[in-house]
């Protein structure tokens, strides 16, 4: 078999991969060819063995019973399957919530567990939390635990629910713009439009994302489909080959008024959802892969494990809080076929605004709770790049009125066009979206990092250290919680590791090993830090400053301890130090430390017991 130049180097490391690591994750875009990869290591480092393979559709089922039989004896367990696992066949393929006696007797037996669509791994849930603790308990020592997906991310703020605590490392494997340059996949062009009669603010998202039942309705009232259906109409037609396009949308309620609308065009569509049965759902996708359907409309299932490669135009219907949905969805249209050279993304859902584009989205393993709350803002990234040290760049909102009486609310960058007129309607009305939106009206991280490093070597080298080196009790002892958060802000930067990390896994091991000293030290102390319903940097800032917020003893206590790490340790360590500081300080802040702490890396009442 040919591989990619990302598969090879996978293969030729993967017996120096297994030496170092027990339970991992392969992590690769959407369309790089995981599951080729899986093959191939089971034929080279597993022929013969005896190995699992989950996921948690049944459609996924389907894809990899297809892929791997044609080079190993799979069995497709069903529900009703009993008995011992692996007779007559070498590869058990199942949901995690298929026959739970055969997977209870394959697990032990297994060689090796390769999960599909890994950041699905629940930690805490039901059915995978009965299957990593059989592995943990009877699995084989040589055994192999691995995880494939292209966002190694869980969207929980459970602190026992952490992707973290199924896999001790990820392997990034290939990123999307090397897989673009390398024409496994191609370019997305995104066309990013702002809808204004779509409220999302009055929404209560205390779950975590936007829920259907309110949701659905807002997006019916606003005119959020014709924004894109007028979009689609015009993109289909500067095609170099056929419109093939994949809509996603928030719940059949909006899918039908989409497709109604689709089709009145004289448009080919479809609709696929959860409820639609398999086999008709299998035939709907043939027909849409041939030519004979060409827009697909779809609620929750084309997500993950969809495969069209001649898919050009993906049009995003569901405003979500999570970045997993939004890489996953416009990954599907990512993958290359003959005469495609790109992807159009049409997103009226203000996903791009808030996100950024797929190949540029960065992830973690641990979250805390509301670490939503960010993307509340829709507008996020398009701040995140204006505040951008290194590389300014600004973003325009076109406001000029087309004929049907809405505005263009096209999202484009300045200085790409001539005279920073619309691409789209070709007039200059345009709003700068920074300064409208005042996305500067409260401290950014790049700003706090700029006051932090001039500001503490300042100030330390002014101080009378003798004053300040034994006042660490009284700092904390009357401290409010907002000078709580600037005293684990500066705790937490002496306290970790400067060296440098290999992986996302390794990075968080060293910030919790930090993390778990400063909670040992407040409730060895009696101290508390009250959960907070939001983190502001502009408090660690405020200490820095002496100002109003954070009281003098504590902000030049503060102080010391960060100017003492100056003194002892190099520019980049202090880098590194600085950036972890800032993720603990937060998390300290969400979740908060007291005696009742039980976490999976630092339980309270234990800790005390060894005192």
């Amino acid at each position: 078999m040919h591989l990619r130049n990302w598969q090879q180097k996978i293969i030729d490391d993967f017996p120096t991969i297994t030496k170092q690591h027990h339970r991992f994750i392969l992590k690769a875009p959407t369309g790089a060819g995981k599951t080729v990869l899986a093959s191939e290591i089971i034929e080279r480092f597993y022929k013969d063995k005896k190995i699992v393979v989950l996921c948690h559709r049944l459609v996924l089922l389907e894809q990899l019973e297809q892929a791997l039989s044609i080079k190993h004896n799979v069995r497709k367990i069903t529900v009703s399957d009993s008995g011992p696992a692996f007779e007559g066949y070498d590869i058990l393929l199942s949901t995690n919530m298929r026959a739970k006696e055969v997977l209870a007797d394959a697990i032990p037996k297994a060689d090796l567990i390769i999960i599909d669509e890994a950041h699905r791994v629940s930690p805490n849930g039901q059915g995978y939390k009965r299957i990593l603790d059989e592995f943990a308990n009877n699995g084989k020592k040589t055994a192999q635990f691995i995880g494939l997906t292209a966002s190694p991310e869980r969207r929980t703020g459970d602190q026992r629910d952490q992707l973290n605590l199924a896999f001790d490392a990820i392997i990034d494997c290939a990123n999307i713009e090397d897989l673009i340059a390398d024409e496994v996949l191609v370019q997305p062009i995104y066309r990013p439009h702002f809808v204004h009669d779509l409220d999302l603010g009055v929404i209560d998202i205390s779950s975590g994302d936007f829920p259907v039942s309110s949701l659905a309705p807002a997006i019916i009232k606003s005119s959020m489909i014709d924004y894109a259906l007028w979009s689609y109409n015009e993109e289909r037609l500067n095609l170099s080959t056929r419109p093939v396009s994949a809509w996603f949308c928030a719940d059949v309620s909006v899918a039908e008024a989409t497709l109604e609308q689709i089709q009145h065009y004289g448009i080919k569509a479809a609709i696929v959802t959860a409820g639609t049965p398999i086999k008709e759902r299998m035939r709907l996708l043939a027909d849409h892969e041939n030519g004979d359907i060409e827009a697909m409309v779809s609620v929750g299932v084309l997500a993950e494990g969809w495969d069209n490669p001649h898919c050009n135009i993906i049009v995003h219907l569901r405003p979500t809080l999570s970045k997993v949905l939004w890489g996953q969805s416009v990954g599907r249209g990512l993958r290359s076929a003959p005469g495609k050279d790109k992807c159009i993304v049409i997103d009226v859902s203000s996903n791009w605004s808030t996100f950024g584009p797929v190949e540029k989205l960065e992830w973690s393993l641990w979250s805390h709770r509301r670490s939503y709350m960010q993307f509340m803002n829709r507008f996020n990234w398009i701040g995140q790049q204006q505040d951008d040290e290194d590389d300014q760049e600004t973003y325009l909102l076109c406001e000029n009125k087309l004929q049907n009486g809405t505005r263009c609310s096209l999202i484009y960058k300045k200085n790409l066009h001539e005279n920073d007129t619309c691409p789209v309607c070709g007039t200059y009305a345009a709003i700068d979206i920074y300064k409208a939106q005042k996305l500067d009206s409260s401290l950014n991280e790049n700003k706090l990092h700029t006051l932090f490093f001039e500001r503490v070597p300042e100030v330390y080298g002014e101080m009378n250290l003798s004053v300040w080196n034994g006042l660490g009790r009284t700092a904390w002892k009357s401290a409010t919680p907002k000078e709580q958060v600037f005293l684990a802000f500066c705790m937490a930067f002496r306290e970790v590791s400067g060296e440098p990390t290999k992986s996302e896994s390794d990075y968080w091991d060293v910030a919790l090993e930090a993390e778990t000293r400063i909670r040992a030290y407040l409730v060895e102390n009696k101290f508390q830090i009250v959960k907070q319903e939001d983190f502001d940097l502009a408090d660690i800032a405020d200490g820095m400053l002496a100002g109003t917020v954070v009281r003098a003893l504590r902000a030049n206590y503060g102080i010391s301890l960060c100017g003492e790490i100056f003194e002892s340790h190099t520019n980049p360590e202090c880098e590194r130090k600085y950036q972890k500081a800032v993720k603990i300080a937060e998390r300290l802040a969400m979740i908060g430390c007291s005696s009742q702490d039980n976490l999976p890396y630092f339980n309270a009442a234990d800790h005390l017991a060894t005192l």
